[in-house]
């Protein structure tokens, strides 16, 4: 083959020109052995498209999954929460409904027993109560201070 013919279908191979029976005759070409010295460095760009197409990918790695390690975690969680209310429920006394029954729920005979209990629960709320209002005095001085320094 002539090798003006070669360089100028080398021209229209990368201007993107080419039919494939082009392509073809190309790279037959530079598989030979007649391959004159200035055309000698289109060989290997020839000659690497005809390994690639030989190449095979090997399978991917199979990686494991960290949702199975999650599901794992939540199981080992779940058996140790079952575990531990197993525990507490067989170490639990036995008689303890009796002993809530037993226990007193708030009820008076009399309303003058309620009408006292009454009192001594509000009185005990309103010593609270007085004694979160007194804190708050130290706070409306801070507050009369910091408007003086800064002259609001």
């Amino acid at each position: 083959m002539e090798w003006n013919k070669i360089e100028a279908l080398l021209e229209r191979y990368f201007e993107g020109l080419t039919t494939l029976e082009e392509e073809q005759t190309l790279k037959t070409f530079f598989q030979g052995t007649n391959v004159p010295p200035h055309l000698e460095s289109y060989r290997s760009l020839f000659g690497y498209f005809a390994q690639a197409k030989q190449e095979r990918m090997t399978p991917p790695i199979q990686l494991k999954s960290r949702r199975n390690v999650f599901i794992g975690w939540l199981v080992a969680a779940s058996v140790v929460v079952m575990l531990g209310i197993g525990f507490m429920t067989w170490n639990s006394p036995s008689d303890a409904p009796q002993a809530l029954a037993q226990t007193e729920l708030g009820t008076y005979d009399t309303p003058e027993e309620a009408y006292a209990a009454t009192q001594e629960a509000l009185a005990m709320v309103s010593g609270h109560l007085n004694t979160g209002i007194e804190s708050m005095g130290y706070l409306k001085e801070y507050e009369n201070s910091k408007n003086q320094i800064f002259k609001q």
